[in-house]
């Protein structure tokens, strides 16, 4: 097998991780938002210099089998409402409030839609029914629509919905210049919830552009450099596929899912029960579980608060990270949403930004250091930092510069403790699980404020949702509805639904014999939940549905490819960590003091101390406080546990 690439673009960083056989290689460069292709092919060049010491990015697309691939930019463009103008097209009689009093609905409806609303009558027939698509087209257009989704509501809505196409594609053929693009909401899921399928097919259309835009930009570039495999998207449901044949709503929220896969494989490993994953990077910090080997997931995914028809892992992104902005607010310290970025990033980074952030906090008090930070590849100005934090901080609420650098610290502890102890219960047998950029730096503090004894960094922390998108397969999801609990409508259903699959496998190069097979006949309730049933495919169908309940059929075929993997847990002989020296550190509480510093590259499986300590590698630190031992379990995860 050839090289597996995993890149994670992220809003601040970009990470990359190689996987060839046993051995790992991993890089960062900072995202570049103008245009996301420019990181996506420097992050291929800082990798192969790692490989092979000279940048050669045709030696490393040659040697590469697979390249999986996720991306921000659909979560970023819904958050910052950056995307084409949409037109509504709703059935006459029925009010926009249909999408309006969904929980979130007022705000995002005003964002994607504003006054771009037309309504049909269904009632209509033949000629008179052509006019007023054409008459509800082209108002749409004329109030500056450039999308538009089609929303019909009620049990019929996709047979009127394909009645409403058949004219579309008739009138305005996609092959004349200006033609606007349709989505009807049947073609994005089968969900029998009028707002809620609407509101996916909103949210898909409003992604598609700048996603198709830039993923076959992406591809392009590696067609450029003779890679011949397509270009694999990680999508929300843990799986991956090529550009062609995924949808753009499935890329939302996906990184956080590649960080899920991997500590649910983390999980496992470390024999974890409940594991509460903290993932910090520049601008958020994403928090999930994972309980007794399963993600928790919502059947019904949310999309800033808005509920879709399609699952998604239940992460909640909280508006802490590396880069935040902290400030004095009337009279007290206040931690985000806002964030400084890349560009210009924390004040310490001297490029430009003015703000405060806990880097720059973290450069003062002497967690980090400011020539080996980034892999030595940004060296941070700790003058630009205390004039940050002194403009912003100290004087506003009229604290010396060490104790604002404490009360700035305790803020973004306390705002991340807060936030994982509103999305789950703390019980004895959590467990931490650190990861991305900023996730080790305070952890064992967090932990503290929770009441938590056990921390997992895994070894590559820094990297970990780029890693976890390893452990996903090409696969395809389908799911439909049946009209009527009749054998011989289901197995027509099946037949069409393998007919799709086998022909999405084929485009991704194999064919429906390779692949896995799982299906089930699901018993969707009155609320929507489904409920599957034991039903042995082509025996007699003899289901008692009650009222408002129907039937569904969900697919998923699979084409396993090669997955990363983690090393025994078993380090094998414990002994005492290797220091490189001391770091003068200040300590919560406490005046600054010299403490071990522990660079993870000089140590090995089975290594153990105890804080106070800085333990170090190219793009992590963590401060190990007193009354913290560690070690580093094998493949050289750190496991931080409070001492009796």
């Amino acid at each position: 097998m050839g090289k597996l690439i995993n890149i994670d673009n992220g809003g601040t960083l970009t990470d990359i991780v190689v996987v060839e056989g046993g051995t790992i290689f991993r890089t960062k460069t900072l995202t570049t938002p103008y245009d996301l292709s420019k990181c996506f092919f420097e992050g291929l060049k800082k990798a192969s210099r790692e490989i092979y010491g000279d940048e050669n990015v045709v030696e490393l697309l040659r040697t590469t089998d697979y390249i999986r691939y996720s991306t921000t930019q659909g979560t970023n463009a819904l958050v910052e409402r950056k995307g084409p103008r949409l037109g509504l097209v709703l059935p006459v009689g029925i009010s926009v409030d249909v999408l309006r009093h969904s929980p979130g609905g007022e705000d995002m409806f005003d964002a994607l839609f504003d006054q771009r609303v037309a309504s049909i009558d269904l009632s209509l027939e033949g000629a008179a029914f052509e006019a007023d698509v054409v008459r509800v087209v082209n108002a749409l257009a004329s109030a500056g629509a450039n999308r538009l989704v089609v929303g019909i509501i009620g049990p019929d809505h996709e047979a009127e919905e394909k009645r409403i196409r058949r004219i579309i594609l008739r009138k305005f053929p996609s092959h004349l210049l200006g033609a606007i693009p349709v989505l009807f909401s049947h073609e994005i899921g089968s969900d029998m919830d009028d707002a809620r399928r609407i509101w996916t097919a909103a949210f898909n259309a409003f992604l598609h552009p700048a996603m198709e835009t830039f993923l076959y930009h992406a591809e392009n570039i590696l067609r450029e450099h003779r890679f011949k495999t397509p270009l694999l998207i990680f999508r929300n449901d843990g799986d991956s596929a090529r550009v062609a044949k995924t949808v753009a709503l499935k890329t939302y929220s996906s990184g956080p899912r590649g960080g899920m896969e991997g500590a649910r494989a983390l999980a496992s490993q470390h024999g974890a029960a409940r594991l509460v994953t903290v993932d910090v990077g520049g601008t958020t910090t994403d928090i999930g579980l994972v309980e007794n080997d399963r993600l928790r997931s919502l059947r019904y995914g949310e999309v800033e608060s808005v509920e879709i028809s399609l699952p998604l892992v239940d992460v909640v992104s909280v508006g802490v990270g590396g880069g935040s902005i902290i400030r004095a607010e009337g009279g007290h310290i206040k931690v985000g949403p806002e964030s400084v970025g890349a560009q210009p990033g924390p004040a310490c980074f001297g490029l430009g930004g003015k703000l405060a952030s806990i880097t720059d906090v973290c450069l003062l008090t002497g967690i980090l250091d400011p020539k080996s930070y980034f892999g030595g590849e940004l060296t941070l100005d700790a003058g630009r930092a205390e004039a940050a934090i002194k403009e912003n901080v100290a004087t506003a609420v009229g604290l010396t510069i060490p104790d604002a650098l404490t009360a700035m610290e305790r803020a973004w502890v306390g705002k991340v403790a807060d936030s994982i102890r509103h999305f789950t219960e703390i019980t004895p047998d959590t467990t931490l699980a650190a990861f991305g950029g900023g996730g080790p730096l305070l952890i064992c503090d967090v932990a503290d404020r929770l009441g938590v004894r056990r921390v997992i960094v895994p070894a590559l922390a820094a990297v970990f949702s780029a890693f976890g998108l390893g452990f996903s397969d090409i696969a395809h999801h389908y799911e439909a509805n049946l009209p009527s609990a009749d054998q011989d409508v289901l197995d027509e259903m099946i037949a069409s639904l393998l007919s799709r699959a086998s022909r999405d496998m084929y485009a991704e190069g194999f064919e429906l014999d390779e692949c896995e097979q799982a299906m089930s006949l699901n018993r969707i309730d009155a609320t929507g939940e489904a409920h599957p049933l034991v039903h042995t495919l082509g025996q007699p169908l003899n289901v008692a549905l009650a009222a408002g309940e129907h039937l569904s059929v969900s697919m998923r075929v699979t084409k396993p490819i090669e997955h990363v993997a983690f090393e025994a847990v078993d380090g094998g002989e414990v002994h005492d960590a290797v220091a490189a020296g001391t770091r003068r550190v200040c300590l919560p509480g406490d005046d600054a003091r010299d403490v071990p510093l522990v660079r993870i590259a000089d140590n090995r499986a089975g290594s153990c101390g105890q804080g106070p300590a800085i333990l170090e590698e190219d793009f992590f630190t963590c401060r190990v406080p007193a009354g913290w031992r560690y070690r580093f379990a094998g493949g050289m995860d750190l496991v931080l546990e409070k001492a009796d």
